[in-house]
């Protein structure tokens, strides 16, 4: 539970690792899923009772803090029934250079991530993108969308595509110097 805690606390639910200036300083845009707003059945998972695209929307980022070596994109929805949430999505070692990932880039098959960033491991199981899927007739969920700006290339624990969230959430604990979120809402 331990790890748990400290993968929570890294990834949006609390400002540690992050100034509040480094913080205020990053946004994260997409041209698929706006603040606040429901998200597209394109973005929604294709199994599990739902018939959607399963494709991963476009985002981008800027006002990343120098010492930035590397970032980190992950998919949450802390409404899930599950007593600890749903990753839905978890990269990381995106190089320093990129600002954005274009639509579809979650799908491991299509080789659309840059050089040397890893998918790994959902809560469905496996690597890439699983869309929004929450239980039917649930009030909608929040699935927050996260860029993390890490001070390392590579983060230190969590290698491969096999690292669970939680892993890969308590490398960035340790190494996350800024961050921006956006929320879209989904329910059915």
């Amino acid at each position: 539970m331990p790890r748990l805690s400290v993968w929570i606390a890294a990834l949006g639910l609390s400002a540690l690792g992050a100034s509040a200036a480094n913080a205020q300083s990053m946004s994260l845009t997409s041209a698929d899923i706006k603040e606040g707003a429901t998200i597209a059945n394109e973005q929604v998972f294709k199994g599990f009772g739902c018939a959607g695209g399963n494709v991963s929307p476009a985002l981008s980022w800027s006002g990343a803090p120098g010492g930035t070596k590397s970032f980190a994109v992950s998919i949450y929805d802390p409404d899930a029934p599950t007593g600890s949430g749903w990753w839905h999505w978890v990269v990381f070692n995106i190089p320093a250079a990129t600002t954005s990932l274009p639509k579809g880039a979650g799908e491991t098959k299509k080789k659309l991530m840059p050089k040397g960033a890893i998918q790994s491991r959902t809560d469905f199981g496996s690597d890439g993108y699983g869309g929004p899927c929450p239980p039917a007739g649930d009030k909608p969920h929040h699935y927050q969308i996260t860029v993390f700006a890490v001070d390392v290339d590579k983060l230190p624990d969590a290698k491969n595509d096999s690292a669970s969230a939680a892993l890969v959430g308590f490398d960035l604990h340790f190494h996350t110097l800024a961050k921006a979120t956006l929320t879209g809402l989904y329910g059915r």
